[in-house]
């Protein structure tokens, strides 16, 4: 592999600024929640940032065929986790997630985001064109998926399973599988959708129930929807103003740094806040979708477009949570929840995706692949 200068327009100056004021504005909505002070989420929040934005320069750096190799290694070492998880996991709120290394508890399912769509976005580049119609490009990626699924939804954790899923199920979509094994799926899975539901855990019953009525039990399990509602409603056009929110001030708001900061941030900064951060990571989105058409490279093309969507995923899935469209799934919403494990998947994203778009800018300088 040939060293060459890279011209610094080739640095992701515009993704890092566009990252860094989605950050700041989350790290702004998290001073306020705190009453207006940055401890404790605040000063965290903006550090983690710092640290896993080096993280993903230097992910950048590396090759997309390194990327490429390391894929399936990457995804077998996971899925041991999850396995020791289920061992020797340390037990929670009533899940059992992490396992204890000393200096931190490491949950993998979240390594297990990423992974999944570098590994059958591997799978599906060394599948020959001519296979992709066959029963043998299906059943491979189903197990790829279906394996870890299975292990993170009995932790329990539906949202990171249903987030594996997603993101592997959107590389096979877009491998070019017929649209009639997704539609044919679709209605298998509205089939069994009854019977599914009487293996679920009863506060995830609880939650689609509340997803279905939520003013069934509005003091009860769906105390979080009702008050995340009142919260964006009552900030209106343009908010009551910076650190002048009552709904999570006033602590009628659960977990309004968490899973519902965007009930806080709209509550202060009201449609106009919504409609700006909204608009930030649709520019984040169309960067990821460029960068993944602008590339000749199958494996670089399904991984970049799967590792965007995934982070999509997360967006769009809590905002439907938060504005009730969704069961409550524990889903954060990126660069706003407080918390290191969703912050480090998704900059594991921006990072691949950023080595990616280097990549082909290489090539259009130099006319092939470094």
């Amino acid at each position: 592999m040939s060293i060459i200068p890279q011209p610094i327009t080739q640095f992701p100056w515009r993704v890092l600024a566009l990252l860094l004021a989605i950050a700041i504005f989350g790290t702004a909505v998290l001073y306020s929640a705190a009453g207006g002070s940055i401890f404790p989420w605040a000063i965290n929040q903006g550090i983690r940032f710092i640290v896993f934005s080096a993280m993903a320069l230097a992910l950048s750096r590396i090759s997309v065929d390194l990327f490429a190799r390391f894929a399936f290694p990457a995804y077998g070492a996971v899925l041991v986790a999850l396995f020791l998880v289920e061992l020797i996991g340390g037990v929670a709120g009533g899940s059992q997630r992490w396992i204890n290394l000393g200096f931190m508890q490491l949950q993998p399912s979240e390594f297990m985001k990423p992974i999944i769509v570098l590994a059958v976005a591997r799978f599906y580049s060394l599948l020959p064109v001519g296979e992709i119609r066959r029963w043998n490009a299906i059943w491979p990626a189903l197990v790829l998926i279906g394996v870890p699924w299975a292990l993170v939804l009995i932790q329990p954790d539906l949202g990171t399973a249903t987030m594996i899923a997603a993101g592997g199920i959107t590389v096979m979509f877009l491998a070019g599988l017929p649209m009639r094994l997704f539609v044919g799926s679709g209605l298998t899975l509205a089939a069994i959708v009854p019977i599914a539901f009487s293996f679920l855990h009863d506060y995830q019953k609880n939650r689609v129930l509340i997803f279905l009525d939520p003013e069934s039990d509005p003091l009860g399990a769906g105390y979080h929807i009702s008050q995340s509602k009142i919260a964006i409603g009552s900030g209106g056009i343009w908010g009551k103003g910076f650190l002048q929110g009552t709904q999570s001030h006033l602590d009628y708001l659960p977990e309004g740094h968490t899973d519902f900061v965007f009930a806080t941030m709209a509550e202060e900064w009201g449609l106009a806040g919504g409609i700006l951060l909204i608009g930030s990571f649709m520019l984040l989105f169309r960067w990821g979708l460029r960068v993944s058409m602008r590339t000749n490279d199958k494996f670089a093309r399904l991984a970049a477009a799967g590792l965007i969507t995934t982070i999509f995923f997360y967006v769009a899935i809590n905002l439907m949570m938060v504005m009730g469209l969704a069961p409550v799934v524990g889903i954060p919403l990126p660069f706003m929840s407080y918390g290191g494990s969703s912050m480090l998947t998704v900059m594991l994203c921006v990072g691949i995706v950023m080595a990616i778009d280097r990549s082909n800018k290489r090539s259009q300088h130099t006319g092939n692949w470094a």
